[in-house]
């Protein structure tokens, strides 16, 4: 890859999640849309098993540091100026965090940052922002993570209100839907929890109904393409796209009747994400419901984007 023109700043993001993994490279200059020149994201459920033990496991590590020598490489061949790693829910409930990061550095080259629910959501609507159809001000942005959810309420020339609950697909899945499919008690039980949490996010936020509800991360983003029976991820037609609550009911309903092996190969589901998809719909139609919200807007930008966000405007500190 060629290097980047004087002005421009070529970056590097990576976001450690508790069930998914991202990369993304891109040409920055303040004040335009990013350049995206390298994405990928992979599956790696680093958090498997913490809600229970506070642990990271070693094979959840290993395949992890795996993933982020690959990228280091990558990252070492494209000229890039300045990398951020951050790391979010798993590795912030994890009693061995510091073993993970010092292997990290150690076996991968990158210093990692552990950052807070709160600093999640930041920079999360950053990234949200980025990428708003024009005309869009009020937003009530929805990220339903692996292990935590963020709801954050940001209107124009207010601070940002942000609320994050300790549920997420992979939280739920270990905690509540035990069986395949999961049993109507399971599901009631997750209703429930998921209901109650939503409500004590957004009590005492004002009038957040008036706020364009907005919808980010892989949850989301994978309904989308399940909604438009997408046989491949094509970030043009999920972006921005209106998912309807009637739809997100309709696609629950399918995914809830299937076993994790019958999910495999449905359109819009990619592969390994077959057990924690209908834990996320059943997030996202509670929430919807809780909330009194018939639609949410899509985005395909978010935590991953805002990292970069992010990192520019910090470049001439920043460290490779």
């Amino acid at each position: 890859m060629t290097e980047p023109p004087r002005l421009t700043r070529r970056l590097a993001g990576i976001d450690i999640g508790t069930l998914t993994c991202r990369l993304l490279m891109a040409d920055l200059i303040p004040g335009q849309p990013l350049k995206e020149l390298r994405s990928d994201r992979r599956i790696l459920r680093l958090g498997e098993g913490v809600d229970l033990t506070k642990r990271l496991s070693s094979a959840a590590m290993d395949r992890t540091i795996a993933c982020l020598q690959e990228w280091q490489s990558v990252i070492n061949d494209d000229h890039v100026e300045a990398t951020a790693v951050v790391a979010t829910s798993a590795v912030r409930d994890a009693a061995n965090r510091q073993e993970f990061l010092d292997r990290v550095k150690r076996e991968a080259g990158f210093d990692v940052e552990v950052i807070t629910g709160d600093e999640e959501a930041r920079r999360t609507l950053l990234g949200i922002r980025s990428g708003l159809p024009t005309g869009v001000t009020d937003i009530l942005a929805l990220d339903i993570g692996g292990g935590s959810t963020e709801f954050i309420l940001d209107r124009n020339g207010q601070k940002p209100i942000v609320r994050s609950i300790d549920i997420g697909v992979v939280r739920l899945c270990e905690r509540v839907l035990r069986h395949d499919p999961p049993a109507t008690e399971e599901v009631r039980q997750a209703r429930e929890w998921v209901s109650r949490e939503a409500r004590a996010a957004v009590a005492a936020r004002g009038n957040y109904q008036q706020a364009m509800f907005v919808g980010t991360a892989g949850t989301i983003t994978s309904l989308a393409a399940m909604a438009q029976k997408l046989q491949s991820y094509e970030s043009a037609r999920i972006h921005n796209y209106v998912l309807g609550l009637e739809t997100i009911r309709e696609l629950e309903h399918t995914l809830l009747s299937r076993t994790k092996a019958d999910r495999v190969g449905l359109p819009g589901v990619e592969k390994n994400r077959e057990e924690v998809i209908a834990a996320g719909a059943i997030i996202i139609r509670t929430i919807m419901e809780t909330l009194g919200q018939q639609s949410v807007l899509v985005s395909d930008l978010g935590l991953r984007e805002g990292v970069l966000i992010n990192l520019l405007a910090n470049v001439p500190r920043a460290v490779k």
